[in-house]
């Protein structure tokens, strides 16, 4: 009898111990003596302690249960199944942590060609979000990326084949003794224990949380609808993933249970292994520091030198600081260092000086490292709240990608400047070929004509084909550069705002450069689309005329540029407003398209205007120009002209007019 007992106590040891059994199921109360497959920096401690990453920077650890489990039942269909998990995350600092951990379900038990640091090592660049993957996983994320619409740095996520996730919600748990829910630091060292299930008859993904000594709460943080059916195989194998990044941080598993088909079973948190406190991380460094200061102390002359020479050293410093502040940490990739672009500019010289705009100089440079030429602006920035938003705007535009644009590579924050780097333009801006007399080239009519179909591909990009709407608020010439070929891009983005598709834009100071200024934005401060389109109308005459928007020196007639081809318009002198510069080297129906466009986009009435979309089938000879009477350039539409526009909202038009004649500032556009 006592046999028989000894028998059933072993037996039961070894299911609580746990490796997975036939009937898809298993439990691990600490890991000593289990067989998981590892890979990456993860390892098991002596104690038991699964160990996904460890104070190694920007790398990744996986944890597999070695045998598959079947997660397809013999009719196809999705099975149920339900795991709980208890994990802790250490780091470094309080309130500042590396990427988190995931729980995974993949085809295999390695994911090859996967990357740490934001990809959690689960995906690379090329295939996050490819439904090939046949990935699911649950993240508990401590870092904020953009790139995957994270909500927060704190955030639990259900994700299927990429990391943009499905559901997510900031991490926290449902308690009765407040009827809500309370948040829960990820990173905090504390064990949190993780509840996830997936009933296959309502598709529905269940996720809880809660701290090792709560119960399991009512309520769970996730509740999502998904089919998984085109996503999982017959057979998948579950695990963890784990990245480290720039900070130092541990990432552990202290157990865990999974059961298909069934609940799976609670864990004895009583047996689990013990989180490391977080000031054991630091104790090789803390040995070394006291080794230093114990020789110190018996060495004065070598402390006098060591002083000398971090004097020296502080000092080399200062000439390169910048300005780093935490909420920084995820734009730094998007961040160049203030000694490398002194080092690409040969210390900002003169002999670099490509130009001086109202809003900074504009170096040329090489960087070092890569050997590439760029563009560095120099500009003041305002508050730290200012600064921040910019920044943001600014890492969202570098993201920008078109060949009519030019591209934002990053920036640098250094005292009181902030620096933004662009890809270099070879042939330098589009105004230098127009209007400066010593400029040892011209651009013929067939040059311009591709120029302006250029920028208006670009602003159409901007305006209605990126993932927000971009407002440039600084189209004119001199913001057109040319490249080696005399390609036209649309630069200088440092007056950009953006909006999400369907949103109304926010009033903002008003800001550009006169004579591109649509006269509703001087009004309401409120920067869209056909504001951008009144700009490029007045650029489109600026090139066609080869004037500036203002001539100081000319005549109250012909002052204002759209006023003066207006007046030609009227007269019957359209023709003659064309650059004396280009001679008889000009198409005269492309000459006369741009010239009726132009005075089109920067039209008085907002709603009267086209948008980028219709501008670039107008240049392409896919829509026909409306013809406009000389009257409807002032201060009317025609139905016809409302057809063709088929955008325009005619009460719209009205309202603008009667708004515009009763303005003294805008009189220019009266009769």
């Amino acid at each position: 009898m006592r046999e028989v007992i000894s028998i059933v106590t072993l037996l039961s040891l070894l299911v609580t111990l746990a490796t997975s059994s036939e009937d898809n199921e298993f439990m691990y109360n600490g890991f000593r003596n289990t067989d998981l497959h590892l890979d990456g920096i993860s390892e098991i401690s002596p104690d038991g302690l699964l160990k996904m990453t460890n104070t190694t920077k920007n790398q990744q650890g996986h944890a597999f249960h070695q045998v598959p489990l079947l997660f397809k039942n013999k009719d196809g269909n999705p099975n149920s199944f339900s795991t709980t998990f208890v994990f802790a995350i250490v780091s470094e600092y309080v309130d500042l942590s590396a990427h988190g951990l995931a729980l995974v379900i993949s085809p295999t038990r390695s994911l090859p060609g996967a990357l740490p640091l934001q990809y959690l090592g689960l995906f690379n660049q090329s295939n996050n979000g490819n439904s090939s993957n046949h990935v699911i996983a649950i993240e508990f994320d401590t870092i904020l990326n953009i790139d995957f619409n994270d909500i927060d740095n704190n955030h639990v996520g259900i994700d299927v084949n990429g990391l943009k996730s499905i559901a997510a919600a900031p991490a926290s748990y449902y308690a009765d003794d407040v009827a809500g829910f309370k948040n829960l630091s990820l990173s905090s060292g504390e064990p949190i224990q993780v509840w996830v299930e997936y009933d296959s008859l309502d598709m529905k993904f269940n996720v809880t949380i809660s701290p090792i000594n709560v119960m399991k709460p009512r309520f769970p943080l996730l509740s999502s609808t998904i089919n998984i059916s085109s996503v999982i195989y017959d057979t998948m194998y579950v695990g963890f993933s784990s990245s480290s990044g720039s900070v130092i941080a541990s990432h552990y598993v202290l157990g865990w249970s999974f059961k298909v088909n069934g609940q799976s079973h609670a864990l004895n948190l009583s047996s689990l292994p013990s989180v490391p406190p977080r000031n054991q991380m630091n104790n090789s460094t803390a040995s070394k520091t006291r080794l230093i200061f114990v020789v110190a102390l018996g060495a004065v002359l070598f402390v006098f030198v060591m002083c000398i020479v971090i004097g020296i050293m502080v000092r080399r410093r200062m000439k390169f600081k910048e300005v780093l502040e935490d909420w920084e940490i995820e734009y730094r990739p998007h961040r160049f260092s203030y000694k490398e672009l002194y080092k690409a500019t040969r210390g900002f010289r003169d002999a670099e000086l490509l130009g001086v705009g109202g809003f900074g100089r504009v170096y040329k440079g090489k960087l070092p490292s890569s050997q590439v030429d760029i563009a560095v602006k120099r500009v003041s920035h305002d508050t730290k709240h200012a600064v921040k938003e910019f920044i943001a705007e600014i890492v969202s535009i570098g993201r920008l990608r078109h060949r009519n644009l030019v591209q934002l590579l990053g920036y640098c924050r250094r005292k009181g400047e902030l620096l933004l780097v662009y890809e270099f333009m070879p042939n330098g801006s589009l105004d230098k070929f127009l209007f400066e007399d010593t400029w040892p080239t011209r651009v013929n009519w067939r040059q311009r004509f591709q120029i302006i179909k250029g920028v208006a591909s670009g602003l159409f990009y901007l305006h209605e084909q990126w993932e927000q709407v971009v407002i440039h608020r600084d189209i004119k010439a001199s913001n057109v550069l040319l490249d080696g070929e005399m390609n036209g891009k649309l630069g200088d983005f440092g007056l950009s705002r953006l909006y999400d598709h369907g949103s109304d834009p926010r009033t903002t100071h008003v800001v550009g450069t006169m004579g591109y200024i649509a006269p509703e934005f001087t009004r309401t401060g409120r920067a869209a689309p056909c504001t951008d389109v009144f700009a490029f109308g007045v650029f489109l005459l600026e090139v066609a005329c080869g004037r500036r928007p203002i001539e100081q020196q000319a005549s109250p007639e012909s002052l204002n540029l759209v006023d003066w081809v207006r007046r030609c318009w009227r007269s019957g002198a359209f023709l003659e407003t064309r650059d004396p510069k280009l001679g008889s080297d000009f198409e005269m129906q492309e000459l006369e398209l741009v010239l009726k466009l132009g005075l089109l986009c920067s039209h008085p009435v907002a709603a009267a205007r086209p948008s980028m979309s219709q501008v670039v089938r107008f240049l392409d000879g896919d829509l026909p120009v409306p013809e406009l009477s000389k009257h409807e350039l002032d201060n009317r539409v025609s139905a016809t002209n409302l057809s063709t526009l088929s955008s325009f909202s005619e009460s719209k038009v009205l309202e603008e007019q009667q708004s515009l004649l009763h303005e003294d500032e805008h009189v220019y556009f009266a009769q």
